[in-house]
């Protein structure tokens, strides 16, 4: 039996991985090489199986390429023939390779409609997966970006949630579970990247009121002040860009042995960053290690009460319901009163009006003279 490779660069990447060694587009069985030598010492294969003390069904079987050859065969067949058993064990190593590989490119065939569901011109503008000429190349990379073998892995992943002590959430409700498994899995790669310590509860509480002041004062330096004091207590942060038909402001959940918050380049705005942030220290500070939150997203687990749990925990945080009663009382409020609270209560005047403009109490016209646009630093 012959295997025949249509991908070239698919045996190239066999042959790089055996040493840059040469390997075939087709490869043979080994028991072809066994009929030739069998032809030239004119020895039929029951005389064979006689002389190595294999049965004649057994010969016949690895003649027709239908069994593979052992090492307790390879040795007895160097006993008879003189070739090295390592000669036939190397034949049929490369043959079994080589089957595996083929049965990969069939898989990577298979999934060309998969990888078409993927924002993937925009993975590669993000540097997330390299150029593809082909769709093939596609799956392949994708096959890397995601540590899988076969696009069912995939599914079972992402959309039967099959891994549940990793990721709880199926995203097979969601619109684009293609996009949104990107997203994700593009976070879990940047968390991968960064050491931290083991996560510390008492720690992170203890940052809260210096990332308050952070989001009071708003330095140019402000979301690398916030890592490094979520880090200092074992929580990764991270910003990483929307995908097209991904509109997901942020997420919160455990990688290994750490808490990870994941943002997005959304909304891009003081205030929505900030909320969005506290929201997701709030699940961690709140909720179980095997609960996976995605905001602005529907899915099939979604919580909506952990889900409000961690918005009152961000309304806290950052405009807690008292001040912004006071606030409503004074309407309507002028750049200099809204200064003065804003100094009054250690917070920024964007988040007072963001709220009250969330709360349909101030004109858009309003958010242009506080809310400041940011510039996230994304991978």
């Amino acid at each position: 039996m012959n295997i025949t490779f249509k991908d070239k660069k698919l045996m190239k990447t066999a042959g790089d991985l055996l040493h840059n060694q040469y390997l075939p587009q087709t490869v043979s069985h080994p028991g072809e090489t066994l009929r030739e030598k069998l032809e030239e010492l004119k020895m039929g294969p029951k005389e064979f199986a006689v002389r190595t003390g294999k049965p004649e069904k057994t010969i016949s079987e690895v003649l027709n390429g239908n069994s593979a050859i052992t090492p307790d065969m390879a040795v007895q067949f160097e006993n008879v023939l003189k070739i090295p058993a390592r000669f036939w064990l190397q034949r049929q190593y490369h043959y079994d390779e080589a089957l595996a590989r083929h049965k990969q490119e069939q898989e990577i065939e298979q999934a060309t409609a998969w990888a078409k569901a993927f924002p993937y011109a925009q993975m590669t503008q993000f540097g997330w997966v390299p150029p593809a000429k082909s769709v093939p190349e596609k799956v392949r990379a994708l096959f890397d970006f995601f540590g899988i073998a076969v696009a069912d892995a995939w599914e079972d992943f992402f959309l039967h949630a099959k891994l549940k002590t990793t990721f709880r959430i199926s995203l097979t409700p969601t619109k684009t579970p293609h996009a949104l498994s990107a997203w994700l899995r593009r976070g879990e790669i940047q968390a991968g990247q960064i050491q931290a310590p083991s996560f510390d509860e008492k720690k992170l509480k203890a940052a809260l009121p210096r990332l308050k002041r952070l989001m009071a004062e708003n330095p140019a330096d402000f979301f690398q002040q916030a890592q490094v004091l979520c880090l200092q207590a074992g929580v990764k942060v991270v910003v990483t860009p929307n995908l097209p038909k991904a509109p997901i402001s942020g997420a919160a959940r455990w990688v290994h042995d750490n808490p990870l918050i994941q943002l997005s380049n959304r909304y891009q705005r003081h205030d929505s960053f900030w909320f969005s942030f506290f929201h997701e220290l709030g699940h961690i500070l709140l909720h179980g290690k095997k609960d996976v939150f995605l905001e602005d997203i529907e899915y099939s687990d979604k919580d909506k009460q952990k889900e409000q749990e961690a918005d009152d925990f961000a309304v806290q945080w950052t405009l807690p319901v008292e001040q912004e009663a006071i606030l409503r009382e004074a309407l309507p409020l002028s750049d200099s009163a809204i200064e003065q609270f804003a100094r009054l209560w250690g917070t920024h005047p964007g988040i007072l009006v963001g709220r009250l403009h969330y709360r349909g109490l101030v004109p858009h016209a309003r958010l242009t003279r506080w809310i400041e646009r940011m510039e996230l630093s994304v991978d």
